[in-house]
């Protein structure tokens, strides 16, 4: 056996292992590296005024800590505070709005009937309570869930900071493509994941804000729900309809017409159309512009605005990381082949 063919044999058995090895970890150790990516600027920035490596990457894997867990514990404390403070007339008064709704429906929709009114018939006050408390459960299981994975995150993040530029300098001696193309591939990568991980996170604090504020004048817990919000303004289409339609409803039940129909008209027309349809493509478009000086380096807003929801619909709530970087990944190769083919002319 030829001595390279052997080293490839080697290479290979030791790939397979280390792919087993860190099977478990390999989404948490590649949300991290992009978010790393991302955030390289904030990183570089905290170097030179701390003039610490090491103390640079403890700030910035407490403030990626602090952007993950803050929201979460908030939301978990409150909303168990709000399940146990719930009074159970409460849902025997949506009950009988749904029922005098079916059963008093107007000439137009009772073609609905037939379906729904067995199915409201059959509510049981107190099988809806136990649903909605095992719905709390679920919820804190997932969030036990989260929590785990976020933390492996943040602990993947703090050494593809620490150890950053030592791997990259070590890929770029290794993989046989020139320095040229590989900071090509480095800048690319590094523009796109810092448009969408702020464009990510000013988009959902902002929604989020608008929603709280709202709900905030109609006595609710306006930093909750804002939060809550937040996080389901991150699923594509039905994300806000979650969270405003449960109000309007329980509006309704308890005899606010006013409120119920402001909360569904203002999220519809304000959030859902005014904010996420048109605003959230120009906050994109401003950070593109603000973060990337080079026409060249820029990948349209619409483009990654749909490969945040792609990726959301594809890989859940990290999909939002793994979306644009696929897609920039992409274009990055065919510039790359463009780039050689323009050489070979």
């Amino acid at each position: 056996m030829k001595p390279q063919m052997f080293v490839a044999v080697l290479f290979a058995t030791s790939l397979y292992w280390l792919y087993r090895l860190y099977e478990p970890y390999l989404l948490s150790i590649t949300i991290a590296l992009l978010l790393a990516i991302s955030t390289a600027s904030v990183q570089r920035y905290l170097e030179v005024l701390f003039n610490s490596k090491t103390l640079a990457t403890i700030i910035s894997s407490m403030l990626l800590a602090m952007m993950f867990f803050a929201p979460l514990g908030y939301f978990l404390t409150s909303f168990t505070l709000q399940l146990n403070s719930i009074d159970p007339q409460e849902f025997k008064k949506v009950e009988v709005f749904i029922q005098n709704i079916v059963h008093n429906a107007p000439e137009y929709l009772l073609f609905i009937k037939p379906y729904v009114g067995e199915f409201v018939d059959n509510i049981d006050i107190n099988s809806l309570t136990k649903t909605l408390f095992a719905f709390a459960a679920k919820i804190g299981s997932y969030s036990a869930v989260f929590v785990k994975n976020a933390f492996l995150v943040v602990v993947f993040y703090f050494f593809a900071q620490y150890y950053g530029s030592s791997i990259v300098a070590f890929l770029k001696r290794v993989v046989h493509i020139s320095v040229n193309e590989a900071d090509i591939l480095a800048q690319e990568l590094s523009s796109v994941m810092s448009v969408v991980f702020y464009s990510i996170i000013v988009n959902a604090m902002f929604q989020g804000a608008l929603f709280g504020i709202a709900v905030s004048f109609m006595g609710y817990n306006g930093l909750l729900f804002g939060i809550m919000y937040g996080f389901a303004s991150l699923l594509p289409v039905v994300g806000g309809f979650l969270m405003w339609f449960p109000f309007m409803v329980y509006e309704f039940s308890i005899g606010d017409t006013s409120n119920a129909i402001f909360i569904a008209a203002y999220s519809i027309v304000v959030i859902s159309i005014v904010a996420d349809t048109f605003i959230k493509p120009l906050i994109i478009k401003e950070i593109n512009a603000r973060l990337l000086e080079d026409d060249d380096t820029r990948l349209n807003e619409l483009v990654i605005f749909f490969s945040i929801i792609a990726g959301l619909t594809t890989f859940g709530f990290w999909g939002m990381i793994l979306g644009p970087a696929i897609t920039a990944f992409f274009f990055t190769v065919l510039k790359l082949f463009e780039a050689r083919s323009d050489a070979l002319v």
